[in-house]
């Protein structure tokens, strides 16, 4: 979708929560940036909050190839800086700290692996806040996940 095409077809959903005593809106696994800014433009315009979510390639990359660093600022650009936060989901934490690097490889799920990950992923990311999994993630996943990054300071 273009960036017009995304803001109304998504903005009728928005309309929609805004009309309601949501608090915000969000939009989760987004592949491209153009998406991501006609959403924020739909939020912009009724109102309401916005969080963005994008998913990574294995190369630390959305999948239309781009860098996670240069959707955001576009979507800053673009908006004003409206968005509320933005997040990454459905990416391992070793995809994540490679939105620098590259990989080829996909985890398969080991839950202390996973929670390694975010301790790792952390440091580097201190203002991260919101952790969890994807497909084929657990209860014992998010335990493990919730022990490892609960006890951090700050």
């Amino acid at each position: 979708m273009t960036v017009d095409e995304a803001r109304r077809y998504h903005g009728h959903q928005v309309a929609v929560f805004a009309d309601t005593e949501c608090d915000l809106v969000s939009a989760c696994t987004l592949t491209y940036a153009a998406e991501g800014l006609g959403i924020a433009l739909a939020a912009r315009e009724h109102e309401i909050p916005a969080m963005i979510y994008f998913t990574l390639d294995t190369n630390g990359r959305l999948p239309d190839g781009s860098r996670l660093g240069d959707a955001i600022a576009e979507i800053d650009k673009a908006t004003e800086g409206y968005v509320a936060y933005y997040g990454i989901n459905c990416a391992h934490p070793d995809h994540i700290a490679r939105a620098r690097d590259e990989s080829d490889d996909l985890d398969a799920g080991n839950p202390e692996e996973l929670a390694d990950g975010y301790q790792r992923l952390i440091k580097t990311f201190t203002h991260a806040s919101v952790f969890g999994g994807c497909c084929g993630t657990g209860v014992r996943h998010i335990r493990t996940i919730a022990t490892a990054v609960g006890s951090r300071s700050g």
